[in-house]
């Protein structure tokens, strides 16, 4: 895969000229590429407790939003925000995150084409062989450590949902767009 990178300067009048380019070009340099992450929790119990107290924390904030004089609500509100703490801290001690990145651009069109799709996926309209990339794309993306032969073990044993959940996460941070095209 390639990893080197050149970087052209621009001519020194013109940067002299425009202070605000030049800025805004080495923000622009020292960007980060997209992240993201997938949450597993398999403790059904304590995820379901932790939306439940979410869910209770938005309505009595709704409520106390719409009267803002009623003490009792407030306190309601109060116990909730102190209940979806716990909640919180319960759900994150058995959370699983996976975190993934974005490859540079030059890699992941290398890896795309590492695994061309077979006649039958071709015929799909598949660009890429999602069978074999899959566990190489998990594992190339991932900030944890996870290797291709983990993905691999995964990809063979979790379930379908589980499987297109890892496999999304590590594609669609690949075409994250982190932009808005403004009227100007």
């Amino acid at each position: 895969m390639t990893t080197s990178q050149t970087k052209p300067e621009p001519p020194a009048a013109a940067v002299a000229a425009d202070a605000h380019w030049a800025a805004t070009r080495e923000r622009l340099r020292n960007r980060q590429r997209p992240t993201s992450s997938l949450i597993i929790c398999d403790d059904l119990d304590v995820k379901k407790a932790f939306e439940e107290a979410k869910f209770t924390v938005r309505s009595l904030t709704a409520q106390a939003d719409a009267s803002p004089d009623d003490a009792d609500l407030k306190k309601d509100l109060l116990v909730a925000q102190v209940a979806l703490g716990k909640a919180q801290t319960a759900f994150d001690e058995i959370a699983i995150v996976l975190r993934f990145q974005a490859l540079r651009r030059p890699d992941w069109e290398d890896l795309k084409r590492e695994h061309p799709p077979t006649e039958e996926q071709a015929e799909d309209n598949l660009a890429v062989n999602v069978e074999t990339l899959g566990p190489e794309m998990v594992a190339a993306s991932s900030l944890d450590g996870i290797t291709v032969d983990d993905a691999k073990t995964y990809f063979s044993e979790w379930s379908d949902g589980e499987v297109n959940a890892l496999f999304n996460a590590a594609w669609n941070v690949q075409s994250g767009i982190r932009m808005d095209v403004g009227k100007g």
